[in-house]
């Protein structure tokens, strides 16, 4: 088992960092999410799937 882990450390650590690097983004977009705040970096007003990100009124829209 040892010899394994030993043979393979190099794959471990970027298999480590990876996850890592893919939690930390997930929690961030979560987070933005919940602010409010656009996660992909566009204008959500005149986005086509502002539907799927906010939860709009009928009201809010027709303005």
């Amino acid at each position: 088992m040892f010899d394994w882990i030993k043979q393979n450390i190099g794959s471990i650590a970027v298999l480590l960092v990876v996850i890592t690097i893919i939690a930390l983004i997930v929690v961030f977009r979560k987070k933005a999410k919940k602010k409010g705040k656009s996660t992909c970096g566009c204008n959500c007003s005149s986005c086509a799937g502002r539907f799927a990100c906010h939860n709009y009124k009928q009201e809010e829209i027709e303005k």
